[in-house]
């Protein structure tokens, strides 16, 4: 018969849960390296990924619910800490946690390691200057969708491990290589010589995404390149990129906010890779 793992109580004085509390500041997570995952969704996709936990918090209620799983992380010799829920209300930072978390290890990748995977990099998202880590979260979780190689947080971007960030990427931080706090100017750079074209996402643009030429150069390795959410993309990194690309607008909204326009662009591509591979994307 197996013995049950160990897991802890965790005091409200306890090292480990004071080091936990500190990584809900960005300096402390650039410190240490190190961030909270929250919800069952992200600790498992973090465990599965490989990726370093150091420490799982949970709460009485979700290691019932989810015994199955915090069973295999106590198994594989990381730290398991009963919480109360009080506790994790305040590491979670959340209005209803679901009573898991996880101290994981960056999973962020230098711009340079991006270049040895040029022969499969075909559709990268490169986002400058986007703050709203909920904004930014979902793009990395469509992007994952998409079957993005690799999203790229550039220039004054939200830090990837925000924990508002992390929570709307569903565990999509953990699937693809994230490059955290690089230049737009050197991603672009990087870009190019990985093969990939520069399509900025700008509404001010008077070419449609729409467009049959627009579409089957789509087919093509390509970038795309998402600006603020207030301002989009100034013209200065627009210049930066070899084509700027307009979402349709069709009825009398506005516009449309970050991530569903870069779901829109992303899409656009994986559908058109997929219907017209480049020669050399299918292997052939």
């Amino acid at each position: 018969m197996t013995a049950s793992p160990d897991i802890g109580y965790a005091g409200a004085h306890s090292p480990r849960l004071k080091a936990a509390r500190r990584l809900t500041k960005r300096a402390f997570r650039q410190r240490e390296r190190a961030f909270l995952a929250e919800g069952p969704q992200a600790v498992a996709e973090a465990f599965s990924s490989g990726a370093h936990v150091s420490d799982l918090f949970v709460t009485v209620p979700a290691r019932s619910r989810h015994s199955d799983l915090v069973t295999a992380i106590a198994g594989a010799g990381i730290g398991v800490h009963t919480v109360s829920g009080e506790v994790m209300d305040e590491l979670a930072q959340t209005v209803t946690p679901q009573g898991l978390l996880a101290v994981c290890g960056f999973v962020d990748v230098p711009l340079t390691e991006l270049v040895p995977t040029a022969p499969a990099l075909s559709l990268v998202a490169l986002l400058a200057n986007v703050r709203d880590p909920g904004n930014a979260g979902t793009v990395l979780r469509t992007a994952d969708a998409a079957g993005a190689h690799a999203v790229v947080f550039a220039d004054a971007s939200v830090d990837p491990y925000n924990g508002k960030c992390v929570r709307a990427s569903a565990g999509s931080l953990f699937h693809l290589p994230v490059v955290a706090g690089a230049r737009l100017e050197d991603a672009v750079v990087t870009m190019r010589e990985a093969g990939l074209r520069i399509v900025a996402a700008d509404g001010r643009t008077g070419r449609s995404l729409d467009e049959p030429g627009v579409q089957a150069r789509l087919a093509e390795p390509t970038a795309w390149m998402f600006g603020n959410e207030a301002w989009g993309l100034p013209p200065e990194l627009v210049a930066l990129a070899d084509e700027p690309i307009a979402v349709p607008i069709y009825g009398r909204a506005e516009s449309l906010n970050l991530a569903a326009a870069a779901a829109v662009c992303l899409y656009a591509s994986a559908r058109a890779q997929r219907v017209h591979p480049v020669t050399g994307q299918d292997g052939t």
